[in-house]
C-alpha cells in the first residue's frame, strides 16, 4: 500500500477535474448576466465544498486573496479532509470574471496541486510575463531582450518571418509601447480583454490557438498558474515580479521573496511534479464553453499531469 504521504498524481487527477467542473457548472446560470461578483462567488463556493471532499492536507498558497479580504480559499486556507498528502494549492476559481458577466470567449475555472512547498508563494503584485510553446532551445528568447528581439529571435528558431509570429497580449494602457513596438516588427497581435492564464496556455498549442508567444504584465497568482500549465503542456515561461510601492515589497517578503530582480522561470515557479485541470466557462481557443441543453448540462475540462506530460480533455454530461 502506498504511503498515504506520498503525492499520487494519477490517483488525485480525476478529483481534481471534479473540482474544476463544479465551479463552472455553478457559475453556467450567471453567464452573460452582468454581476461579475455574484459568478465568481458562485465558483468559489462550489470549488471549495468539492476540494473538501478530497483525501488531501492541502493549503491554498495562490488564492483568492489574503485571509482578510477573502472569506473563503484565501491564501493559506486549509481544504480536503486532511487525510493524505500535504499538497499545495493554486486557483483562479473564475478566471475571466468579466468575461463570464459578458459572456465573452476564454472565461475558465483552474486549478492546480502539487506536493507542499514546490509552488512558489506569489504575492498579490504584478508581473512581467514571457511564455513561448515547446520544441525551442533555452535562451531562444529572454527577459533581457526587447519585445522586438524576441519577435526576431522566435521568428528565426521557428524558420519563418517575424511576420508569421503571432503573439497575445493583455489588451491594458500600460502596453501602448509593447503593443506597438512588436506591431513595428511585421508581428500580429492577439489582444485579450482578461484572463491571462489562458493567453499563455495558447502558447503551448499554436497549431491550436494561432498564438506563438505571450508577452505583457499581469497578476502574479496568474503567473504561477499559468507556469504550471505550462509545465504539463511543455513551453518555456518567464516571470519577473513588478512592484509598484513599498506595501507590495512588504507583502513579497511575507511571502519569502527577498531577491526583488529575480527572473523566475517556469520550474522555479513550479518546483515539482503538477498536476492542472482547467474546465471551459465560455467557448474559446482552448476549451468549448458550458453547455445547457433541457435537462443536460455539458463541460469540458483539460486535465493534465506534468509527470508523464498527459494532456486528456474530459468532456462531462451530467443531468440537472
Amino acid at each position: 500500500m502506498a504511503d498515504k504521504a506520498e503525492f499520487q498524481d494519477r490517483l488525485l487527477s480525476l478529483g481534481l477535474a471534479r473540482v474544476s467542473e463544479a465551479a463552472a457548472i455553478a457559475s453556467a446560470s450567471l453567464i452573460g448576466r452582468g454581476d461579475e461578483k455574484a459568478a465568481d462567488q458562485a465558483a468559489v463556493n462550489a470549488m471549495r465544498d468539492q476540494l473538501n471532499l478530497l483525501d488531501i492536507d492541502g493549503t491554498v498558497v495562490i488564492g483568492e486573496g489574503e485571509r482578510d479580504e477573502a472569506p473563503m480559499l484565501y491564501i493559506g486556507e486549509k481544504v480536503g479532509t486532511g487525510n493524505g498528502p500535504a499538497v499545495d494549492i493554486a486557483l483562479d476559481p473564475l478566471e475571466g470574471t468579466t468575461l463570464t458577466a459578458k459572456d465573452m470567449p476564454n472565461a475558465l475555472t483552474v486549478i492546480a496541486m502539487a506536493p507542499a512547498g514546490t509552488l512558489l508563494h506569489a504575492p498579490d503584485t504584478y508581473m512581467e510575463k514571457l511564455a513561448i510553446g515547446p520544441g525551442y532551445k533555452t535562451g531562444t528568447v529572454t527577459m533581457n531582450m526587447t519585445p522586438s528581439e524576441r519577435v526576431s529571435a522566435l521568428a528565426a528558431a521557428k524558420g519563418v518571418s517575424t511576420e508569421n509570429i503571432t503573439v497575445c497580449v493583455l489588451e491594458r494602457p500600460r502596453h501602448e509601447a509593447l503593443i506597438a513596438e512588436i506591431r513595428s516588427t511585421g508581428a500580429a497581435i492577439r489582444l485579450i480583454t482578461d484572463g491571462d492564464v489562458a493567453g499563455v496556455m495558447h502558447c503551448a498549442e499554436p497549431e491550436v490557438t494561432g498564438i506563438d508567444m505571450y508577452m505583457g504584465s499581469g497578476g502574479a497568482p496568474e503567473g504561477v498558474l499559468a507556469a504550471a500549465a505550462l509545465k504539463c503542456m511543455g513551453g518555456q515561461f518567464f516571470g519577473k515580479l513588478l512592484f509598484r510601492n513599498e506595501d507590495e515589497k512588504s507583502r513579497a517578503r511575507k511571502a519569502g521573496i527577498t531577491n526583488f530582480d529575480r527572473v523566475y522561470t517556469r520550474d522555479d515557479l513550479v518546483r515539482g511534479d503538477v498536476i492542472f485541470a482547467a474546465t471551459g466557462v465560455t467557448s474559446g481557443s482552448l476549451l468549448t464553453g458550458i453547455k445547457r441543453e433541457p435537462g443536460w448540462i455539458t463541460t469540458e475540462t483539460i486535465l493534465m499531469r506534468s509527470k508523464t506530460g498527459s494532456v486528456r480533455r474530459v468532456t462531462y454530461r451530467s443531468p440537472l
